[in-house]
């Protein structure tokens, strides 16, 4: 008896076990915990693209890959730059943080990949075509006016439409190569209300338009926001793209909302979307859809579910973010995709080449605050927890001259080196409040010193713990906890990066060896 007892705890075991193993190999909401927002998928074969907004970042619309809906790499972007603008080129005390070019829009018809954006800070719509998406090149058209939030779409019969806008809902017929608008066309009204299934009391109007055509209907995709309440999937449907349209509400949970469909080539059927997470940004989330009456069904009984019968995530490292030694071999890009600069860079001031293994930037102008300096390198960070780190020589540094690593958003913070005359200074600097106060300073004698950063996304706790180390071995803690905050001028999740600039002389330059990117915290953070 007492073996037939053991027996049954050990294959009750045995199952307990293989059951919690298949629950970790089941893909997790959110499928991507990273700033990856307004995203917009295709599939071509059995092979997923997916385009998503970095506003003012440069290089612009990152084009993400992937084989099973969950794991993602970086390929390519649709620009380089977006446009030659003081906004863009942090020029003459301007900016455009939070605008650049907004939601894109990513098809593939005969051949040809395209993927649209517009831009408030340029007043243009731009579509950008290429044969490979993942190589390029790319060819460029752009238009005025700019449409917002606008829906590419290729129909059967050849023509090629944008809707766009928020609450009154638009149509506009463009060229057959998407160029520009079709001479002789005009828009016309195809849904006076498109927030109405959501109820009166609107916040946010129908926005975020993505337009798809399942079994000879026309499905229309867009994100409310009542008052009082959270993000809302709205989608109507019609015979005809120039309706009449008939809406409903599809999902409200979560806030999850905003997106479109997507299928598998097993004939099943999902739902992208994304969700606000605080200072993380805003995060993906894959809902299945099943099909009733001519309508998608979106989640698991109108709930977003935490698992999903899709393989697992093998981690946001390197696909979405990666570690960079500034070492390249011939051939290789100057800097891997990972990598975007906050607005335009000024070619002429880095380099992965004048010093073999490290990446060098120059300062060429004299700024008066860190927001408005040019040449800040930067990368996502991830959830729920993740840390960075580098290292740098500040031999070459002048006087006036300010390098380090920084977590990039409106409320900001800095760890790095300050040169004062013929002294430098560790500093750390805290924008909480949204005004930079400079918390602690240690003064240092040596050439080469080393930076790290630990974020805290868990359960939107949004704190941030900075240190510097003198060995690369022991970390000291500096200055206070950042608490990070979301902020709708930036309209960003935080950024590691790396930057240097001058405030009082031009010409000096720090060397980055390094910059590690880890999903864990190891230091005891703050109280």
């Amino acid at each position: 008896m007492k073996n037939i007892y053991v027996s049954i705890i050990a294959i009750t075991a045995f199952f307990q076990f293989n059951h919690s193993f298949a629950q970790v190999k089941q893909a997790q909401n959110p499928i991507i915990f990273a700033d990856v927002p307004d995203m917009a998928m295709l599939r071509v074969g059995d092979t997923y693209y997916m385009s998503s907004t970095t506003m003012h970042m440069s290089p612009g619309v990152p084009i993400m890959k992937s084989k099973d809906l969950v794991n993602w790499q970086l390929v390519n972007y649709a620009y380089d730059t977006l446009a030659n603008v003081d906004e863009l080129n942090l020029d003459n005390g301007k900016s455009t943080y939070g605008r650049g070019s907004w939601a894109s829009s990513i098809r593939y018809h005969n051949g040809t990949f395209y993927v649209s954006t517009f831009a408030q800070t340029t007043g243009k719509t731009y579509v950008y075509s290429s044969k490979n998406i993942e190589k390029g090149p790319w060819n460029v058209a752009s238009f005025r006016p700019s449409f917002h939030d606008h829906s590419l779409f290729f129909d059967d019969d050849g023509r090629v439409y944008m809707i766009y806008g928020g609450g009154k809902l638009r149509l506009v017929e463009l060229n057959a190569d998407a160029s520009g608008v079709k001479p002789g066309t005009s828009e016309q009204v195809i849904i006076e209300n498109a927030s109405a299934p959501s109820g009166p009391n609107i916040g946010l109007p129908a926005e975020g338009s993505q337009l798809f055509k399942v079994n000879g209907k026309y499905y229309l995709f867009n994100i409310t926001w009542p008052r009082g309440g959270m993000r809302t999937v709205v989608v109507h449907r019609a015979d005809k793209i120039t309706g009449p349209y008939e809406g409903r509400v599809v999902l409200q949970d979560l806030g999850v909302a905003q997106g479109g469909l997507i299928d598998a080539p097993d004939g099943n059927w999902y739902a992208y979307l994304f969700r606000d997470f605080g200072a993380v940004g805003r995060i993906p989330y894959l809902v299945p859809v099943k099909w009733q009456d001519g309508w998608p069904v979106l989640g698991v009984d109108g709930k977003v579910p935490q698992t999903l019968n899709l393989p697992a995530s093998k981690g946001l490292i390197p696909g979405i973010v990666a570690s960079d030694e500034f070492s390249r071999r011939k051939g290789e890009a100057a800097l891997p995709l990972i990598w975007q600069w906050n607005h335009n860079p000024d070619n002429k001031l880095w380099s992965v080449s004048e010093r073999k293994g490290y990446l060098r930037l120059r300062t060429g102008r004299v700024d008066t605050a860190f927001l408005l300096a040019k040449n800040t390198l930067t990368q996502r960070t991830i959830g729920p927890v993740c840390s960075g780190s580098t290292a740098l020589d500040v031999s070459n540094m002048k006087d006036g001259d300010f390098a380090g690593l920084c977590l990039l958003q409106k409320n900001y913070g800095l760890v790095g080196v300050k040169v004062n005359g013929s002294s430098r200074t560790i500093v750390m600097m805290n924008a909480s409040t949204g005004k930079p106060i400079e918390v602690q300073s240690v003064p240092i004698t040596q050439k080469t010193v080393y930076f790290k950063a630990e974020c805290n996304f868990t359960d939107k706790k949004d704190v941030a713990d900075f240190f510097y180390s003198l060995n690369g071995q022991s970390w000291t803690p500096i200055g206070t906890q950042l608490k990070m905050a979301y902020t709708i001028p930036h309209f960003m999740g935080y950024r590691f990066g790396l930057f240097n600039y001058a405030t009082k002389n031009v010409g000096g330059f720090v060397d980055f060896d390094f910059f590690h990117i880890n999903d864990q915290i190891h230091q005891q953070q703050r109280k």
